[in-house]
């Protein structure tokens, strides 16, 4: 078997399943386990548990799926616009990640990869296991290592022909391809756009991150109480936050993905935080289905809304829809909306993108 042709072969089979690259490594995470290990020890992943289990599998890919010595990682873009939007300002509008617009990336990505997995096995044979954003894998720092793009200062991945709106997927094997010997050089330089743009200062400095503030985790992963020093800052961030990305330069780079799956489902682009408001838990579900927004439950997701809600100019429609949501509210739910309905009554809604936080203005 001519491992050679097989890598190229790879590349190929990739681009025909809506892959825009491909870059093989091997296992070897060692310059990650520092980092990784200092950034639990200082409790800056919060309440996502699941970051301090199976460090070693994280770090040891090997320990994840027996005889793994190579990783395929692979990279698809999801911009669904042919520009970036503005930055969220609080306007009555709801802003979610471009991400979360459309179908869920994990069933999209995770399909295509076992599809590529397969076709690698009928013509080379060998083990094979793939993941999106699905089990305790280093998925940034393998893209890094396997030449996909370079790590950020705001953590994420950036690409010179991509920016960072792309999701990565890796197939771990068995079989002793070839690793791509082109890396992408850190391209950021003295930029600190990202680092001065987020809302709460949660990216501390260059590639730290800490995930307590950060408006995604808060949002989606975090399941309590926002706390208040932070709500402000939030603004109509009702999933997610894009802000770092939003202003990085490279994200001018950025072409609009051909894949319809993640295409925006139900004006999510552009709704208003009264349309999402007006949904109940089953209408909440309907929507969601086979999307990443599913992600939240529907506690969390009129949580978030009351914030957004908060931070909103007055209108009666929303204070009304905000009472009318309280009505079968759990406590934590219903301190979240009587923030909102406070600062609806007082005046204290603005119509600014809410950066007040740490300094920033």
């Amino acid at each position: 078997m001519d491992l050679d042709e097989l890598a190229d072969n790879i590349r190929a089979w990739a681009s025909e399943l809506g892959f825009q690259q491909v870059g093989i490594t091997d296992t070897d995470l060692s310059r990650c386990s520092a980092d990784l290990r200092r950034w639990i020890g200082q409790g800056l992943h919060g309440t996502m548990g699941y970051m301090a289990r199976n460090v070693e599998k994280r770090l040891q890919p090997e320990r994840l799926v027996d005889s793994t010595i190579r990783i395929i990682s692979a990279r698809m873009d999801y911009m669904p616009a042919d520009t970036l939007p503005p930055l969220p300002e609080n306007d009555g509008s709801a802003y979610l990640a471009r991400y979360a617009l459309g179908r869920d990336y994990h069933k999209t990505v995770r399909r295509r990869l076992a599809r590529l997995a397969s076709r690698i096995n009928a013509s080379a044979g060998g083990h094979y296991r793939a993941f999106t954003d699905s089990a305790p894998v280093l998925e940034k720092p393998l893209a890094d290592k396997a030449g996909i793009g370079w790590t950020g200062k705001n953590t994420l991945l950036l690409n010179e022909d991509a920016g960072s709106m792309f999701f990565l997927g890796e197939i771990y094997t068995n079989i002793p391809l070839p690793v791509s010997t082109i890396g992408a050089s850190d391209q950021c330089g003295a930029c600190k756009a990202c680092i001065n743009v987020c809302p709460t200062g949660a990216i501390t400095g260059p590639r730290r991150l800490d995930a307590r503030k950060c408006i995604s985790y808060l949002t989606i992963e975090h399941k309590g109480t926002i706390p208040l020093e932070l709500r402000e800052a939030v603004g109509n961030r009702v999933f997610g936050c894009d802000d770092c990305q939003l202003v990085c330069p490279w994200n001018r780079y950025a072409t609009r993905t051909a894949e319809a799956d993640f295409a925006p489902r139900h004006g999510l682009d552009s709704a208003s935080l009264a349309e999402l408001l007006s949904w109940d838990e089953a209408t909440f579900s309907a929507k969601t289905e086979g999307m990443a927004l599913r992600r939240v439950n529907y506690r969390q997701w009129v949580r978030n809304l009351a914030v957004a809600a908060g931070n909103a100019p007055y209108g009666k429609k929303l204070v009304d829809l905000l009472r009318q949501r309280r009505a079968d509210a759990d406590e934590m739910v219903a301190e979240h909306i009587d923030w909102a309905l406070a600062r609806q009554a007082n005046g204290q809604a603005i119509r600014v993108c809410g950066r007040t936080a740490g300094g920033r203005t």
